[in-house]
């Protein structure tokens, strides 16, 4: 029997845009990440080693101060409508929006999603992301910018759109009540392990 041996390419074929969620789950995994704004579509290259420390270590702070109905979880799919879909750094879901949609969370199910900045990034995190997950009705949007320290800046959504952030500067204790009581100091999100 003759075999034919797998090449590293793979060649997807997309209609003209505006894309959809259907044109997306078409696209390869190939370590990027593809997210749809407006049909339009964006892609950001794998998290860099620092981005996921400061992601891995928020997972911990939040996992252990969450209450037990709550869930803290990484690079989840998150589809708002049809040509808009979002893949947050980390986000906190109820336990029983774990036993929905296997694949993707609707914006009801996200109480909190942050997104940690980087170089590739900035701009969406700023403004496109925190716009859309207020647009959508997230409760909570937090936006971690490691090169400030980090700094943590924590919006609560107010209406339709969110009010301005409050800032947690590195050495200062944010002690925050959405999604839930939890306090840390944004410089752990970087530091060594104690």
């Amino acid at each position: 029997m003759a075999t034919i041996e797998p090449t590293a390419e793979r060649k997807v074929v997309l209609p003209l845009p505006p894309y959809t969620v259907d044109d997306l789950l078409k696209l390869p995994d190939d370590g990027n990440r593809y997210e749809l704004f407006n049909g339009s579509l964006l892609v950001s290259p794998a998290p860099t080693k620092l981005h996921q420390l400061a992601i891995t270590r928020l997972l911990f702070i939040l996992g252990d101060a969450a209450p037990s109905e709550l869930v803290a979880l990484s690079t989840v799919n998150l589809r708002v409508t049809d040509k808009d879909f979002y893949i947050p750094d980390l986000v906190v879901v109820p336990e029983e929006a774990m036993h929905t949609d296997p694949l993707m969370f609707s914006p009801e199910e996200i109480i909190l999603a942050v997104e940690v900045v980087s170089p590739s990034t900035k701009m969406r995190d700023r403004g496109l992301k925190a716009a859309a997950y207020a647009a959508a009705g997230i409760p909570g949007y937090w936006r971690v910018e490691s090169e400030e320290g980090p700094t943590l800046y924590a919006y609560e959504l107010n209406g339709d759109s969110y009010d301005p952030p409050t800032a947690y500067k590195a050495g200062e204790v944010a002690n925050l009540t959405v999604p839930f009581p939890v306090s840390f100091d944004p410089a752990d999100l970087d530091r060594p392990r104690r």
